[in-house]
């Protein structure tokens, strides 16, 4: 089934749809969502991506980034994809939105007005494999030192995300 994005302006009126993978050859502005979700301890969730996502495979990200559907809001994207993904279902809040632009390789980019929400979740996980290879929880501490040491092993977005993230809190 091919999956579409909702093209949107700076001001996010929406100019049409494009075909996923197609918006992200052309690097066109659309809309999307980040979660962040923690535990009891302060301790951020990570996701790796399977293996067999057409970009940035096996790399480390927030608890889900993905995009709102035609007709879907923000908030109810985001919890969709967090069952889909994770197979857990929490309360989210939103946190602020931004704007970036991102070279995620192999000719695609992700150019996205990304509205960026939070959670705290300590429960089990059912994760579907074709999203997700595994997922931790990680001290901010010891992520910043394993960004530092080792950036090839996050996505690109998540590294700007993480950074406006800091910026807000």
């Amino acid at each position: 089934m091919e999956e579409f994005v909702v093209l949107v302006n700076p001001e996010d009126e929406i100019l049409g749809l494009m075909e996923k993978q197609q918006a992200h050859i052309n690097g066109l502005l659309h809309r999307a969502f980040s979660v962040f979700l923690f535990n009891g301890k302060g301790e951020m969730l990570l996701q790796k991506r399977a293996q067999g996502k057409y970009h940035s495979p096996n790399q480390w990200t927030n608890a889900v980034c993905s995009h709102p559907r035609e007709n879907e809001t923000y908030l109810d994207g985001a919890k969709r994809r967090i069952k889909e993904e994770l197979g857990i279902e929490t309360e989210l809040s939103e946190k602020f939105s931004f704007i970036y632009k991102a070279d995620v390789g192999n000719g695609l980019w992700e150019h996205e007005l990304d509205h960026v929400f939070v959670g705290n979740y300590e429960a089990g996980f059912n994760l579907n494999p074709q999203e997700v290879e595994e997922v931790r929880f990680i001290s901010m501490k010891d992520l910043d030192q394993e960004m530092i040491e080792s950036p090839e092993n996050f996505t690109e977005w998540f590294k700007i995300i993480l950074e406006e993230y800091k910026h807000h809190f």
